[in-house]
């Protein structure tokens, strides 16, 4: 794993009187795939992820897609390169969201409807739930495009 520029700060570290957030963003897993393993679109997510530190950015990411950067990583760096990456991802400022019935429902629906992986259901989801858009460089999600933003890697 190579390991990124970006470390994130201790909360006494960031500036005062930055608190309000200019924007928000659903993050796929190919997003943080791409940002460990120094990826296209790698320097992208760097840089929204230290807009986030500062309080600029909102990032949000299901469970499930948080579980797919896990196994990818796993399948390709083995156990103890994802483990080191799994420490930095719990520093990261990104809010992790449960999945609930309502979710995992809404997900199922758009599976029927849409030939996209069901894990980027989920990812979809949470783009039209909470009206962000989706950080992604996955073009299966152009099938989407007349139900989220998406803003591409």
């Amino acid at each position: 794993m190579q390991r990124r520029k970006f470390c994130p700060e201790s909360s006494h570290r960031r500036q005062k009187g930055r608190s309000e957030t200019l924007k928000g963003f659903i993050l796929d897993s190919y997003a943080l795939i791409a940002y460990f393993e120094d990826e296209p679109g790698a320097e992208m997510v760097e840089r929204i992820l230290e807009q986030a530190e500062k309080n600029r950015a909102t990032l949000a990411m299901s469970i499930i897609n948080w579980g797919e950067v896990y196994y990818s990583m796993y399948r390709s760096k083995g156990e103890e390169k994802t483990e080191e990456a799994l420490l930095i991802m719990e520093q990261l400022p990104i809010k992790l969201i449960e999945i609930d019935k309502n979710i995992a429902y809404q997900a199922a629906r758009l599976k029927v409807n849409h030939s996209i992986a069901f894990g980027d259901c989920f990812a979809a989801v949470l783009a039209m739930n909470m009206d962000y858009p989706l950080l992604t460089g996955d073009r299966e999600f152009k099938k989407l495009r007349d139900k989220i933003k998406v803003e591409w890697m």
